[in-house]
């Protein structure tokens, strides 16, 4: 890593253009630029995140550390490739001024003719597609769950401010909840009459699954609270008995249905690094988050 002090977005990008030269691979087979807007102490932990999932998605990860705005500008900046990274890497710390306009430092270095991703590891903007980086992207990505306090009206926020290219990895944690379920109903077509989801008490991932099991069953779901870890248990009520997966350890789960015996599923509690690269391999509009995210908010309403 090359350290850059008092720079500015002509010097960062051309020494990311030696970095590439010295690595000995001009085009580096990069497929889009993920920026990272974090704060300084959990700046390491999303840019580890963040590498790992350049493995699957070749990438140019902007990682930026907006500081304190009073003041003078300032630009400086870590750049380099290798070290485990399939692409390039460049970590900006910005102070002063600058830091109300992270655009005009971020903008020049994006690579030309391929999609953005915006990422905010922990503290999203209220409204990610009107945010000045979040303007730049295809995809923005948030976590409602690394809210330090508030997770459920931090969740409740995304929703009212959707908009297409917009998720949340709260949505994405229940991607194999929701391969699961939607199995068993296939392969036993029973009408549910009813449903309940368990989990911990705050849980957006489980406020989630809750209204994309309504939405899409029409049926009232209740909301139950377990001592986790995350969520414990769904169960689908049918008149010939429950369809219920059962999940106390975060590793392996009982799928339990109507005249069948019991069978052990896995389904782990997924890192990090997982759940960015599942969010990287589409950049269209996900219309079933959509219209999980306006269910949620009409539940919330009805409560």
């Amino acid at each position: 890593m090359i350290e850059l002090i008092d720079t500015n977005s002509a010097e960062i990008a051309a020494e990311l253009q030696r970095a590439r030269v010295r690595a000995g691979s001009p085009a580096m087979g990069m497929v889009m630029t993920l920026v990272i807007v974090v704060e300084a102490d959990d700046a390491e932990g999303a840019m580890r995140a963040a590498r790992a999932a350049s493995h699957e998605h070749p990438a140019r990860v902007l990682g930026v550390i907006l500081g304190d705005a009073r003041g003078a500008a300032e630009i400086g900046a870590q750049v380099g490739t290798g070290s485990g990274w399939t692409g390039e890497t460049a970590l900006i710390r910005l102070k002063g001024e600058v830091v109300k306009h992270p655009e005009s430092v971020v903008l020049p270095l994006l690579l030309p003719d391929s999609p953005v991703a915006v990422w905010w590891p922990n503290h999203p903007p209220a409204d990610p597609a009107n945010d000045p980086l979040g303007r730049l992207a295809q995809r923005r990505i948030t976590d409602a769950a690394a809210a330090a306090r508030g997770k459920t009206k931090a969740m409740q926020q995304q929703c009212r401010t959707y908009t297409v290219g917009n998720t949340d990895l709260a949505w994405t944690r229940i991607t194999p909840w929701r391969a699961l379920l939607a199995a068993a109903l296939d392969q036993q077509p029973l009408r549910v009459t009813r449903a309940s989801v368990t989990a911990e008490r705050i849980s957006p991932s489980a406020d989630l699954l809750a209204a994309w099991l309504a939405d899409r069953l029409k049926v009232d779901v209740e909301r139950m609270s377990s001592s986790g870890p995350g969520i414990t248990e769904v169960v689908l009520e049918t008149r010939e008995g429950p369809i219920r997966i059962a999940r106390a350890d975060g590793k392996l789960a009982t799928f339990s249905s109507p005249g069948r015996p019991d069978r052990p599923v896995a389904l782990k509690r997924r890192d990090l690094p997982e759940l960015l690269a599942e969010e990287l391999r589409r950049l269209d509009e996900d219309d079933v988050y959509a219209e999980t995210t306006r269910r949620l908010l009409k539940m919330e309403t009805a409560k």
